[in-house]
């Protein structure tokens, strides 16, 4: 079955330089809002965005928000992680982007404290993908890997289309899974075409992510929906836990074991029941 999560289906960031944008991305509908001091920040400007950035948190009605620092390996990082215990209203999330080794993980942990925000590892580089299972088992306040793929292509030489990315993505997935995290995907990044980000998000939630970044607040009500599931699958969900959890039952005309009634229980609590339906005796025996 997909994995859904509520955590994590759209992710829409801010720079911490454009405080104009903030209430925006807050009110977009995200999962989860992203205040930048990285990519979207000029060099120039690093100190301007570090004193900005503790604004985007004071929101009280603004729904879980979170930061991006700069690299564990750029000083910049480090300042932005030392300012953080010091932040009026704590993130409850941090993006650690280029993320190439378990030492990156335990760095921030020292520098945040015994109680550390969540942190999601930002998946980025060759090194980063070789070293995704150490990664991945690497802390204790980790809840995600996130894919970057504009960095991870560059680095490759290729094209930043979907077809040369796929292996990395599952490579991704497969590691976060793994290790009991969340799996987010990079964003589309042409800015006018929802079809595509549509179809890119499909084809993200089919390998297993959980969600995706959005760089436009009007992708995000595209991806919260694909990372949905839709009522079919809520009861389908609905109608295997009905089933009962011992050994195995046919439900739908499939066979359906341990697990899928683990995730289909998991689904239910998270995202609730459908409409109660009937549930009519198959042939070959089970509900359906």
């Amino acid at each position: 079955m997909t994995v859904f999560s509520r955590y994590c289906r759209s992710v829409l960031s801010v720079p911490a330089t454009a405080p104009l944008r903030f209430t925006s991305c807050h009110r977009s509908g995200a999962d989860m809002c992203v205040v930048d001091l990285e990519d979207s920040v000029s060099p120039h400007r690093k100190d301007e965005a570090r004193q900005g950035a503790p604004e985007f948190f004071k929101d009280p009605s603004a729904p879980r928000c979170g930061i991006r620092v700069n690299a564990v390996t750029d000083p910049d990082g480090l300042r932005d992680l030392l300012a953080l215990p010091h932040y009026p209203v704590r993130p409850s999330f941090v993006h650690l982007p280029k993320v190439e080794s378990p030492r990156d993980i335990e760095i921030v942990d020292h520098v945040l404290g015994d109680d550390p925000p969540d942190l999601f590892a930002v998946i980025e580089t060759p090194r980063g993908v070789q070293n995704l299972a150490a990664i991945a088992g690497a802390g204790s306040s980790l809840r995600g890997l996130i894919f970057g793929a504009a960095d991870y292509a560059a680095a490759l030489g290729i094209a930043l289309d979907w077809e040369p990315l796929v292996a990395a993505r599952a490579m991704v997935v497969n590691a976060a899974r793994a290790a009991g995290l969340l799996a987010i995907d990079s964003p589309t990044f042409e800015l006018g075409d929802v079809a595509l980000v549509r179809e890119e998000a499909t084809k993200a939630r089919r390998l297993g992510f959980s969600g995706k970044i959005a760089v436009h607040p009007r992708q995000v009500p595209v991806l919260t929906e694909v990372f949905s599931p839709d009522t079919d699958q809520l009861a389908h969900a609905g109608r295997i836990v009905a089933a009962g959890g011992n050994g195995v039952a046919t439900v739908d005309g499939r066979m359906v074991g341990k697990p899928f009634f683990e995730e289909s229980r998991r689904l239910l609590d998270e995202f609730g029941h459908p409409p109660a339906q009937p549930l009519l005796p198959h042939p070959d025996g089970g509900l359906r």
